[in-house]
């Protein structure tokens, strides 16, 4: 007799038998273990680069450390022989003490002062446009030009002289 349970097969086996008399059922033989393929996965392979990677980062920073410290022994060195050499080298000279019995006076200047000169505030002729050119008695309403300096009126009188109005 046989008799399916899950979709496995299981058989009576005559010779078993429970307390009570009845039959029990029987395993079926179990099949070996499955041996797994060993895979190599895309991301057990960067991170053994990665792992490379970061040691050879690792490496060149303790050299630039070592580099840097080994400069910077140098530089010490260097120093310090500078230092030496230049106290064997410098010899200190006494200074001139100055004369108290002579008290330092100032004296006048004998150049003349200087003569200052009214700034000129207007724009030359030659240097402003045809166009902005305005007189005086082009303006509309009160003069504008009341409040510069005399010099300015000046000019305007050497130009109306010279015909360059």
């Amino acid at each position: 007799m046989v008799k399916r349970t899950i979709g496995r097969k299981w058989e009576f086996d005559g010779k078993q038998t429970g307390l009570s008399g009845e039959r029990c059922l029987i395993k079926p033989p179990v099949k070996k273990n499955t041996i797994p393929i060993d895979l190599k996965l895309h991301n057990d392979i960067r991170a053994v680069e990665r792992a490379r990677f970061a040691h050879q980062v690792a490496e060149k920073r303790r050299l630039i450390k070592q580099y840097k410290m080994e400069r910077e022994r140098q530089q010490k060195l260097e120093e310090q022989e500078e230092i030496k050499r230049l106290r064997k080298e410098l010899i200190p000279k006494a200074q001139l003490m100055p004369y108290f019995d002579r008290p330092f006076v100032p004296r006048r200047s004998e150049k003349q002062p200087t003569v200052p000169r009214e700034p000129k505030f207007c724009i030359p002729r030659h240097k402003t446009i045809r166009c902005c050119r305005m007189s005086c008695n082009d303006m509309s309403g009160p003069s504008q030009l009341q409040h510069l300096p005399s010099s300015v009126e000046k000019t305007e009188a050497l130009y109306k002289n010279r015909g360059l109005q």
